[in-house]
């Protein structure tokens, strides 16, 4: 799949799953719930024990998910993540050298900022998304439509804190996507092998989604028609 291709199914499905949990198996059984409810995406972070071979399992065996890796703090890891079959990076913080790594390398960079100083440094370098994190912390919602504001042509991903309660309202603040871990995909029920629960979990952020783009667009028709 071309960077233009994940770039796009990104922006499409506007959720990106972190999987971050004490076993790979654990970690495996997780992605494939997320993925079987209908969010083919996932960020890998390097916490997980054997992430990089948990990457290289997923990418082979998994074809229709876009596996990612997350927390990301140097180009050996990213170029070994890479190597393995990841389709995108991500880090929790601003790291230039990465971004410039993955422009290297034609691989989609989810930027990590938080200021509006350092979402401005990671678009100029080049990031394809920019994940404000961690957003629940210092305002949530209302920090996201104040960073749009001024950059309204950046495409910001919410992370940290988002929950069922928060996401729509992320959407609606002017996030292309949200970031979401275990809200989506709760320590029990991975333990407990709840795939079922995993499921529902994943339509309803897919829904809150859905559902928000949907009133983004009604009210942008009604704004064109006066």
């Amino acid at each position: 799949m071309k960077k233009e291709e994940v770039r796009a199914r990104i922006e499409e499905i506007g959720i990106v799953p972190a999987v971050r949990f004490r076993s790979a198996e654990d970690a495996r059984f997780a992605t494939q719930a997320v993925s079987h409810g209908g969010i083919p995406i996932v960020e890998i972070t390097m916490t997980v024990p054997g992430a990089i071979d948990l990457i290289a399992d997923l990418a082979r065996n998994n074809p229709d998910v876009i596996v990612g890796a997350g927390t990301i703090f140097d180009t050996e890891t990213a170029n070994r993540c890479l190597e393995a079959g990841a389709r995108f990076l991500t880090s929790p913080g601003l790291d230039l050298q990465l971004v410039e790594f993955a422009i290297k390398k034609d691989t989609v960079v989810l930027a990590g900022a938080l200021t509006p100083t350092e979402v401005t440094t990671a678009w100029k370098a080049g990031a394809d998304f920019v994940k404000v994190f961690p957003c629940s912390l210092v305002g949530g919602d209302k920090y996201i439509k104040a960073l749009k504001g001024p950059f309204r042509h950046v495409p910001l991903i919410a992370a940290g804190g988002v929950n069922q309660l928060t996401a729509a309202n992320f959407i609606l603040a002017g996030a292309c996507a949200i970031g979401v871990g275990g809200e989506l995909v709760p320590e029990e029920a991975i333990q407990q092998r709840q795939e079922e629960r995993i499921h529902e979990l994943a339509r309803r952020f897919l829904g809150f989604v859905t559902k928000a783009r949907a009133h983004l667009a009604k009210v942008k028709g009604v704004r064109k028609s006066r």
